[in-house]
């Protein structure tokens, strides 16, 4: 992976991202429907690129994470939340996760925040143990919060100090 590096995302990154998105949709981390045309941008008046760190491989994007704020309080503005993740699945296990992981982990701290925390399904195993091995735990459940495919799923909450 010597050819790939982390930076923020620019507009001219959207469509690229929201076919990457659209890729990896899978009930394993996603709670919205499946995309359908006409599809919406990538970026919105919420989460634009600068809310976002790519991950990019020899000119390809290859995964991302979206970085906010968990709640519009102020007394709450010292927290970051990672908001959305995702790693293409041809690049899954290669380290690609763990170094974006750790990029939002150092953005955060670059704005000024001294705790990250992040949702997840509680079946999607996979992000569960990046997260564990990065020092992230559970702070939190909500027991069959989502129904995906029929099936009650809890969404986790975890977090971790900067």
């Amino acid at each position: 992976m010597t050819d790939m590096h982390i930076r923020t995302a620019l507009p001219e990154d959207d469509d690229a991202l929201a076919r990457l998105d659209r890729a990896a949709w899978s009930t394993l981390h996603a709670v919205q429907p499946r995309p359908e045309p006409p599809y919406e941008p990538f970026f919105s008046d919420r989460f634009g690129p600068h809310d976002h760190l790519v991950a990019e491989l020899d000119g390809r994007l290859v995964g991302y994470v979206k970085l906010g704020f968990p709640t519009p309080l102020i007394v709450n503005a010292h927290v970051r939340q990672i908001q959305g993740f995702l790693v293409a699945e041809d690049v899954r296990g290669t380290g690609v996760g763990r170094r974006l992981i750790r990029a939002a982990m150092d953005e955060a701290r670059r704005q000024g925040a001294v705790r990250i925390t992040l949702r997840v399904l509680g079946h999607n195993t996979p992000a569960r143990k990046l997260y564990e091995t990065e020092g992230f735990v559970i702070e939190g459940v909500l027991p069959g919060e989502f129904l995906l495919d029929g099936e009650y799923v809890d969404d986790v909450l975890m977090g971790r100090p900067l």
